[in-house]
């Protein structure tokens, strides 16, 4: 498996980990749906965004 396989892989995961958690959170729907495709159409960047600023984290 190449790197960049492995990469996309790591990746692939941690987004549908992200999805999990934003669908079990205690956002309103249109939150969830807003963070789901953030989540799929920016995979590594909005899981970026969602790990720091994501429902139910608390501001800096």
């Amino acid at each position: 498996m190449e790197l960049s396989q492995l990469a996309a892989l790591i990746i692939l995961v941690a987004d549908i980990y992200a999805i999990v958690m934003v669908l079990q959170s205690s956002a309103r729907n249109i939150e969830k749906l807003l963070w789901v495709l953030v989540i799929l159409l920016l995979p590594l960047i909005g899981l970026v965004i969602w790990f720091f600023a994501g429902p139910g984290k608390k501001p800096f």
